[in-house]
């Protein structure tokens, strides 16, 4: 499943209580610089990794790559599933050439690795 239309009609939302002045979600905007607490946590969440899988990204943006240069240098195994080359194919145990949604969709459906609902 490839969301080829993905966000085109986003449209970021006024704050009626601060006379309009647009709200922006919590997420780090291409081009944005990601705060610092979260660099740290997602860098001790890598190093502490035995696998990072990176699915559908080019990791041409440096946030990420040196998120997954992190995690090698801590001995972490590195799985990388997308279509076309990237930054760390180099570093990648593994690297699935395949459309993401595809292939996530396979894995959602194997026996072995569905995971029982919560009630």
């Amino acid at each position: 499943i490839e969301l080829a239309d993905a966000g085109r009609h986003f449209r970021l939302a006024s704050c009626s209580c601060c006379g309009g002045q647009l709200l922006k979600p919590d997420v780090v905007f291409f081009g944005d610089s990601v705060p610092k607490a979260r660099v740290e946590s997602a860098l001790s969440a890598v190093q502490s990794s035995d696998l990072v899988l990176v699915v559908g990204s080019s990791l041409m943006v440096w946030s990420a790559f040196r998120l997954v240069k992190a995690a090698k240098a801590a001995g972490a195994q590195l799985a990388i599933v997308n279509v076309g080359a990237t930054r760390a194919d180099d570093l990648a145990d593994v690297k699935v050439e395949a459309l993401a949604g595809e292939v996530m969709m396979q894995l959602a459906m194997h026996p072995s690795l569905l995971v029982p609902k919560l009630a």
